[in-house]
């Protein structure tokens, strides 16, 4: 699980261990108070830690193994599958939930340098390629894998407005939107080999980073969305039920579709 300091990525990681997987977590902040809010060079702290993560996972019962991991630093890529191999001897579900958090997600085109678009694709696109072909073999070998790509309305959607005035940038948009066509393709590719993998669209999800900048600007409450325990339910049924793979290379609107299958108390 990437991204498992806060957010989705936390609350899937914790929705996996209730589902009966032991858990290996990772990304930049270890511990409780080193988080930052790289977006916009405010550096306002950000709640969340992969030590808050494993006291949850454990407290289900299950195993976490806490990995530093930075999307942009291709060696912890490597480090992380190794580690976890090593440590358990197999990786049964991958789920690519980071991204980039910095500069340029919410630019104007004219505003946004080259950097900051090779900078975003190259965390939310090229990473998650090395890890999937760091887990594909083995999972290809037992004939049995699962990956969960956390994907965006805006991979798929035009937006209704410019940046900052309710749409979202170039750069951001071009990377979810390359992401986006990995799971069909793959699923295409090793059906008949055991691989199951899936998109999970979000929708809006109200995280620690917006709770904390929404109250920085004077905004709270007022763009209320789903809780990130939404999507963490539809993750955590894509790696645990077996009916998920009738849905196998398939984009899933994670509040819809738990709506419909139950899988989450009402929140809205």
């Amino acid at each position: 699980m990437t991204g498992a300091s806060r957010g989705i990525g936390k609350q899937s990681a914790i929705a996996l261990a209730r589902a009966g997987l032991d858990v290996v977590i990772t990304a930049r902040t270890v511990h409780e108070g080193q988080g930052v809010d790289d977006s916009d060079g405010q550096g306002r702290t950000l709640p969340g830690s992969l030590d808050a993560t494993v006291e949850e996972i454990e407290a289900s019962g299950r195993r976490a193994l806490p990995v530093t991991m930075d999307l942009h630093d291709r060696a912890t890529l490597d480090a992380a599958v190794k580690l976890a191999l090593s440590e358990w001897g197999r990786i049964d579900v991958l789920v690519n939930n980071a991204v980039d958090t910095g500069p340029g997600s919410m630019s104007r085109f004219e505003d946004t340098t080259i950097e900051q678009i090779e900078t975003k694709l190259d965390a939310n696109v090229v990473a998650q390629v090395v890890l999937i072909k760091a887990v594909l073999p083995g999972m290809l070998e037992r004939g049995a894998g699962t990956i969960v790509n956390i994907t965006s309305a805006v991979a798929i959607s035009d937006p209704p407005a410019p940046a900052g005035e309710g749409g979202w940038g170039s750069a951001y948009a071009m990377s979810k939107g390359a992401f986006h066509r990995l799971a069909a393709i793959l699923a295409v590719e090793y059906r008949d080999r055991g691989l199951r993998c899936f998109n999970v669209e979000p929708g809006f999800v109200v995280t620690e980073r917006m709770q904390v900048n929404a109250k920085e600007l004077g905004l709270e409450g007022r763009y209320p969305g789903a809780p990130p325990t939404v999507p963490a339910s539809v993750v955590a049924w894509l790696a645990a039920s077996p009916e998920a793979a009738e849905l196998n290379g398939t984009t899933l609107s994670a509040q819809r579709f738990a709506k419909e299958r139950g899988l989450h108390e009402k929140w809205w």
